[in-house]
């Protein structure tokens, strides 16, 4: 059997999830303890205690009937005195017997009065205090009242009250005790969300042995994640610094030289550290400096009129909605400059757009080039990969990060970066997708 439509009405919390394996198994068992305890005990104690009522009523009527012979009506009434019953002859009885609605042990005192009494005529149970009985006697209907007491126990709502109670006390306590079991559940999902998303959030283990287990393998990795940034970083650096000196003495070299015979070599100088720049940018990653609010709109148009000063072919499009994200902005900018960079290379036109809702921040870039096949996508955001097919490789010399970099900025703040077709220009269309 299919139950995947009740999980739309389960609470999707770990606390509420709890809450609900601890408080359902409480509540059935307090429904079904009272229902048997009212069904079985109640019902058995009133109708044992009608029971009796019952045998003194049938002994009333009986000596009615005696007096109407011609016995001492006197003896009736001291009988009924004795047992604490008022007697009333002539009333007419009611059409039908009557109780409130909520009212249950009142079902078991007229069905039991009705089996061993056959005179009774009807039963009026009006409060808590009293009962009338209309019965048929040898000098016509007489009306019976005595205390409720008699047929029914004493105060039957204690035990529901105390039951109540008692299991909304003890599902507290344990509902406090669980959330203290559960808390470090959640400071660890809420330190490995943070370092997903770029930030270092101080973490100490904490909760039970399976918990403090999870806790220090989350913070081996977090460290061995973060020693592996260091090398990387280190050794790129250090290669691109240590090539930086036989360039200088390259160019050194070159401009002894003619310059017909130099500027073809010159050229290939530049190449070279256009290389390196893009190395090393890469090198740094998108982990550089800490995030701070920051309006992604007004930061997308400051870009781009840099771009655009600089002579590149760019212009901001739509803009959507307005307010502050945490960014890293060295990251961001560079991860802009790239996308630009890539369109312009292999387009004529670059266009930027940005879209701020309550969920999500979404910078588009979008350029007039061939584009990028679908099935090639996943490939061109590795580093170093260069697809001849696809993107006019004659337009530029890059080696294959600038769309590795923009996926490392956007993994960096939480979020992806989708490549797709633009509707509008017919080249490449990559958005930067934030989560707030």
């Amino acid at each position: 059997m299919n139950f995947r439509w009740l999980k739309l009405y389960l609470p999707r919390g770990l606390y509420g999830r709890a809450a609900m394996i601890l408080i359902l198994p409480v509540v059935t068992l307090q429904l079904v303890v009272s229902f048997v305890f009212i069904q079985r005990h109640f019902e058995d104690v009133t109708e044992q205690m009608t029971r009796t009522v019952s045998r003194e009523l049938v002994l009333l009527i009986d000596t009615l009937a005696q007096s109407d012979k011609g016995g001492d009506m006197a003896g009736f009434v001291r009988l009924a005195d004795s047992l604490e019953y008022t007697v009333v002859l002539g009333e007419r009885p009611p059409q039908e017997d009557f109780r409130r609605w909520y009212d249950f042990s009142g079902l078991v005192v007229i069905r039991t009065l009705e089996k061993l009494v056959p005179s009774v005529r009807g039963v009026e149970l009006p409060d808590n205090r009293k009962i009338l009985v209309y019965a048929a006697t040898a000098q016509g209907l007489a009306t019976f009242e005595f205390d409720r007491l008699r047929v029914s126990a004493t105060n039957p709502h204690q035990l529901l009250v105390n039951m109540v109670f008692f299991g909304g006390l003890m599902t507290l306590i344990a509902y406090v005790y669980l959330r203290n079991q559960l808390r470090p559940i959640t400071r660890l999902a809420a330190a490995a969300e943070a370092f997903g998303r770029g930030r270092h959030v101080a973490y100490t283990p904490g909760g039970a042995i399976e918990v403090r287990s999870a806790g220090n393998a989350f913070l081996d990795m977090r460290a061995r994640i973060e020693r592996q940034i260091e090398q990387r970083t280190l050794m790129l650096s250090g290669v691109s610094h240590d090539l930086r000196t036989p360039l200088t003495r390259l160019k050194l070299g070159l401009s002894l030289l003619d310059h017909d015979e130099a500027e073809p070599l010159e050229r290939d100088v530049e190449d070279m550290q256009r290389l390196l720049d893009e190395f090393l940018s890469f090198a740094r990653g998108a982990h550089e400096g800490e995030p701070e609010l920051t309006d992604p709109i007004q930061f997308v148009k400051s870009a781009v009129e840099d771009a655009a000063r600089g002579g590149t072919n760019v212009t901001v499009g739509s803009v959507e909605g307005a307010g502050t994200i945490p960014l890293r902005v060295v990251g961001i900018k560079r991860a802009l400059e790239n996308l630009i960079g890539n369109g312009v290379r292999y387009g004529n036109a670059v266009r930027v757009s940005v879209r701020l809702s309550d969920k999500s921040l979404r910078i588009r870039v979008e350029d007039d080039g061939p584009g990028i096949p679908a099935e090639a996508r996943s490939e061109a955001i590795k580093p170093f990969a260069r697809l001849d097919p696809a993107r006019n490789q004659n337009k530029g010399t890059g080696v294959g990060l600038g769309l590795s970099i923009a996926a490392d900025v956007a993994r960096a703040h939480g979020g992806v970066l989708r490549l797709g077709e633009s509707e509008d220009m017919g080249g490449l269309c990559a958005d930067i997708v934030i989560a707030r």
